[in-house]
């Protein structure tokens, strides 16, 4: 295709999926109280306070109350969260879009394998999606706790969405971890051994990771995070290992070194078995049936050099 082509390809695509988006976020905006009970219920059922209001009254245990503060803040806040959920429930359009505009460039193999690696890391970001979502009541509950007796915890709606939002966020992508290494072990990057080898590096490094990208940065989001990533990377590593060794029993030469050459048969063929080659094209001097031919230049020929 010509690149005009190409660019109203990509037009069209675009197009349907910001529909498929702008579609998806009017009926989230329809239902915004039953999304927006969904996602700050549980935290309120864990730390809610029992009166309604976190500043009136004596308290047993620490508690919270999620506001809104400013006259603006429940329209932006709809705003923001319907789009999000637009953005999330019209992911299966607009990954189709963008499939349906790239899958025409690629072969036949390599399609087998994006729509393998698609189809294995959508429930990956699914479980830490939903893992992001199941322990932030404890988190909360855990920090919120920390709060003495007589002061009271006010949560600001479109600070707590967001904090919400990253953590969906960075759980997910951190789940696409272990299909990354996979990934570079089937493209022959990586090795399984190799892989295998930084297990120290890391563990160190995902604790790290999960201690600077959890948003409210305590040591039981750090370890809930942490530990499912270390566990994705040992069975990334096993399935790598696999791999390895199912390429290793297909290949004979796969036990030589890299500076080691594998065994060539020089055993020379029968002669009735040799099939002549053929004659190739001459150049327009030769046809005259004598390169030295000056006149077979002058009439359009080509010396030695061109």
């Amino acid at each position: 295709m010509p690149l005009a082509a190409h660019l109203r390809e990509l037009r069209n695509r675009l197009l349907k999926s910001v529909l498929a988006i702008g579609v998806v976020t009017i009926v989230a905006m329809w239902q915004y109280q039953a999304i927006a009970h969904f996602i700050t219920g549980p935290v309120i059922d864990a730390v809610g306070c029992p009166n309604g209001t976190a500043a009136a009254g004596p308290r047993t245990h620490p508690c919270a109350e999620i506001t809104a503060n400013g006259l603006l803040a429940p329209f932006t806040i709809m705003l923001k969260l319907s789009l999000t959920t637009g953005m999330v429930l019209a992911s299966p359009v607009w990954l189709y879009q963008l499939w349906a505009f790239l899958a025409p460039g690629l072969h036949k193999h390599e399609k087998k394998y994006a729509l393998s690696f698609v189809g294995a890391g959508a429930p990956l970001f699914l479980a830490g999606a939903y893992l992001a979502y199941a322990v932030l009541p404890t988190t909360a509950g855990a920090l919120v706790g920390l709060t003495p007796s007589e002061w009271a915890n006010l949560f600001p709606a479109d600070e707590f969405l967001d904090i919400v939002t990253r953590m969906v966020l960075v759980f997910g992508v951190a789940f696409e971890l272990p299909l990354l290494l996979v990934l570079l072990n089937f493209g022959g990057v990586l090795t399984g051994r190799r892989i295998m080898s930084w297990w120290r590096f890391m563990v160190l490094g995902i604790t790290v990771f999960a201690a600077l990208a959890t948003p409210t940065g305590d040591p039981l989001t750090m370890s809930l995070l942490a530990a499912p990533i270390v566990v994705l990377y040992f069975g990334a590593a096993g399935i790598c290992l696999f791999n390895d060794r199912r390429r290793k029993l297909g290949n004979p030469d796969a036990g030589l070194s890299d500076d080691e050459a594998s065994v060539l048969d020089l055993t020379p063929g029968d002669v009735g078995e040799i099939e002549p080659v053929a004659s190739g094209r001459m150049l327009p001097e030769q046809a005259s049936g004598d390169p030295s031919d000056g006149e077979s230049h002058r009439r359009g020929g080509f010396d030695d050099v061109t």
